[in-house]
């Protein structure tokens, strides 16, 4: 199936909220990570012809427990938008879920890059050096294949599920806190609530042993794809900490992070 026709579909039950789309991956052999991006591809020049500037880039797959299960060698990613992306700076936001299909919520560090992200990094230490901020971020989901069942390729062509992302208040990375943060990403513990109760735990580990690892690898990984380095300004969403979580309206949810200093984010899902 040409791409897009394919992301015709996709935006089709989006707009009619029905979870009916067929995963490509089933439609026949050759639904590969390359024809996913295409398709994704069709959503940026689609969004950008819209008037929508990309702002950065979420990630999947940021496990390779997963990797070796869904025969995957690195991880993958998705655009964000200016319109997607929301600032919660007092680090509480409200959210419209009635326009989705199937929404969940997962909670996520959220980095913002200083200077072009480079190649061949294999240190959080090496890698925080090119970033600006970090905060607590909510990346909403949402699908539109049957019963959330898909495969990566089918993840990164519904344009990785971004729905939204939320940014809490940031935190300035300074080269003298680099040492300490390092050991901080890799041993933080999330805690997820849902009105007032822990639903999900987390731990910075979950997310390639270190949230600043996913930047590194996601630099390589497209590196391989022969495209450009993130620029300065980007913001990468790295990848959930706890298992997804399925939401409706009228719910608040919470995040509290222990042993890394970002506070907490609370979000209040309105119809």
């Amino acid at each position: 199936m040409r791409p897009e026709l394919l992301a015709d579909e996709l935006t089709a039950a989006c707009e009619a909220r029905v979870a009916t789309v067929a995963p490509p991956s089933t439609r026949g052999a050759g639904f590969d990570l390359d024809a996913a991006y295409a398709v994704e591809g069709v959503f940026v020049r689609r969004r950008a012809a819209a008037g929508h500037a990309t702002v950065g880039l979420k990630v999947g797959y940021a496990n390779k427990a997963m990797w070796r299960v869904l025969k995957l060698d690195t991880l993958v990613w998705a655009h964000m938008y200016d319109d997607t992306v929301l600032a919660a700076p007092d680090g509480h936001g409200r959210v419209p879920v009635s326009r989705w299909v199937a929404p969940k919520i997962e909670p996520e560090i959220v980095f913002t890059l200083k200077t072009a992200l480079p190649t061949g990094l294999t240190e959080a230490e090496a890698v925080l050096a090119h970033v600006d901020s970090i905060a607590l971020g909510f990346e909403f989901i949402d699908c539109v294949y049957p019963e959330w069942k898909f495969q990566p390729s089918d993840f990164v062509a519904a344009a990785g599920l971004h729905a939204a992302l939320v940014v809490g208040t940031p935190t300035r990375v300074t080269v003298d806190g680099i040492p300490a943060l390092v050991e901080a990403l890799a041993t933080f513990k999330v805690s997820l609530r849902k009105d007032g109760q822990v639903v999900a735990e987390g731990v910075g580990k979950n997310a390639l042993r270190s949230p600043a690892l996913c930047l590194a690898e996601l630099a390589s990984a497209r590196a391989r794809r022969s495209l450009q380095p993130l620029g300065a300004g980007a913001l990468v969403s790295s990848g959930t900490l706890t298992e997804s979580q399925p939401i409706r309206a009228g719910e608040r949810w919470s995040a509290e992070v222990h042993g890394l200093d970002l506070g907490s984010l609370t979000v209040d899902l309105d119809p």
